[in-house]
């Protein structure tokens, strides 16, 4: 008896020892914004598991970016997770930010680990497929091999290529303001916000939707919203660009869709630029990403008050940051993570609200853990080679005086209400031992 279970352990030993470890990470096509760093002993089945999630778009096809064999991969994944968890987007799952120089981070973090192996290549069969444009964010198109104008023409040409905001996230994000915001407001909504005659939520933007299902909630004195008449027809509403007015009046409420000669529907359009500065009072909506830019230069010249979704990144961006300086424009309560695609399906994608609206105990800024210096855990601070100071996992030292670097976190949860301000108008890219490492904002105590 001893003998045969001498035997069956030596074969068990055997086995674990000819299993392989493998860390990987895999995206799936209609989430360009975000990555799954994972473990597996099948690279193979792992991936037809991804791909066979129940409820997945057939569309959003998983593909791996990169796979090595390691030694321990409960470890190496571990090590990962503790190394970048100012990435990590959700707790319970192993989903991370995902973008150049992110996945470039991910992959000089694994290569270096003492426990790593091999690096294996991993190519899955090519698909012919409709490029997929996720609405107010910023693809990694380098990794694709396309650019962002390849993006934008293809996209004029294929049906189905737009996402849609959902209706709960305009009302997440409207339900922590004071109501009196909106009394006696004009609401404008100036980027494809599209309205059925009928009210159909099919062919209605969600941003009007909720503004006509809550306009005497609201108080509000009027709402506009104009459709974009361009190449792509937005919500199946025609090539036409128009403008929708909706008001409450003694005998109910009233919609007028009108269609000025040569009007575009496109927020830089003159007659739009009218309503901006001569009738809106609040403006509301999702722009494009392409144009947001343009777009954010156009609403803050104005002046209004606003409340809008962009790019989540955009608080590092150098077209953005004098913005955020200037106090022009914070951070709102939310982000935005899953919008709809004209099937009704969710797709991932990483927006956040931003706007000049008064933001009042900011719920998350609790996860900003200020304390001193000497405090911080070691592994959670260092110094570039320049000497300034970089932080992480949310902590700030109290007590510091000269200029430090924070990723996107501590910015998106309000630390610059808290007496920090960004003291660059460009994004810092420190290295450390002469190799770059993640941009960052620059602050400062005030």
């Amino acid at each position: 008896m001893e003998t045969i279970l001498q035997k069956k352990t030596e074969i068990n030993m055997k086995e674990a020892e000819d299993t392989k470890q493998y860390i990987y990470i895999v995206q799936a096509s209609l989430e360009p914004s975000w990555c799954k760093i994972g473990k597996t002993n099948d690279l193979d089945r792992r991936l037809k598991e991804y791909n066979n999630i129940t409820g997945k778009s057939k569309e959003n096809i998983y593909q791996y970016l990169f796979a090595c064999e390691v030694q321990d991969m409960t470890q190496v994944e571990n090590d990962i997770k503790d190394k970048y968890s100012v990435f990590k987007q959700v707790k319970s799952k192993e989903i991370f930010l995902y973008n150049t120089d992110a996945f470039k981070f991910y992959i000089d973090f694994i290569k270096s680990h003492k426990l790593f192996i091999k690096e294996i290549f991993t190519k899955t069969e090519e698909k012919k497929e409709d490029i997929k444009i996720v609405k107010k964010t910023t693809p990694p198109l380098n990794e694709r091999g396309i650019t962002r104008k390849d993006v934008l023409q293809k996209a004029q040409k294929v049906k189905n290529d737009e996402f849609y905001t959902q209706i709960e996230d305009i009302e997440k994000e409207i339900a922590m303001y004071d109501k009196n915001i909106w009394k006696e407001k004009c609401v404008f909504c100036n980027c494809d916000d599209a309205v059925d005659d009928e009210k159909d939520e099919r062919r209605t933007s969600a941003f009007a939707l909720y503004f006509m299902k809550n306009f005497k909630e609201l108080g509000l004195k009027k709402l506009i919203c104009t459709h974009y008449g361009g190449g792509i027809d937005l919500f199946n509403q025609g090539a036409k660009g128009y403008i929708y007015t909706y008001i409450f009046t003694k005998d109910g409420f009233e919609g007028i869709k009108e269609y000025p000669k040569g009007y575009t529907g496109s927020f830089d359009d003159p007659l739009s630029l009218k309503i901006l500065n001569e009738e809106a009072d609040i403006i509301c909506t999702n722009p494009p990403f392409s144009k947001a830019r343009d777009y954010w230069k156009i609403l803050i010249e104005s002046g209004k008050k606003f409340l809008i979704i962009s790019n989540i990144t955009n608080v590092k961006n150098d077209a953005y940051i004098p913005y955020f300086i200037k106090s022009q424009v914070w951070t709102g309560y939310n982000s935005v993570y899953e919008f709809l695609n004209p099937k009704k399906e969710k797709v991932r994608a990483t927006g956040r609200w931003y706007t000049n609206l008064p933001v009042i105990d900011r719920p998350k800024s609790k996860n900003i853990k200020f304390m001193k210096l000497k405090d911080i855990p070691e592994k959670f601070k260092k110094y570039d080679d320049t000497k300034i100071l970089l932080v992480d996992n949310g902590y700030i030292p109290s007590n510091y005086k000269k200029p430090f670097a924070v990723s996107l976190a501590p910015i998106l949860n309000g630390i610059l209400e808290m007496g920090y301000k960004i003291v660059q108008e460009k994004q810092y890219r420190p290295y450390i031992n002469g190799k770059e490492v993640f941009g960052r904002i620059l602050v400062q105590k005030i």
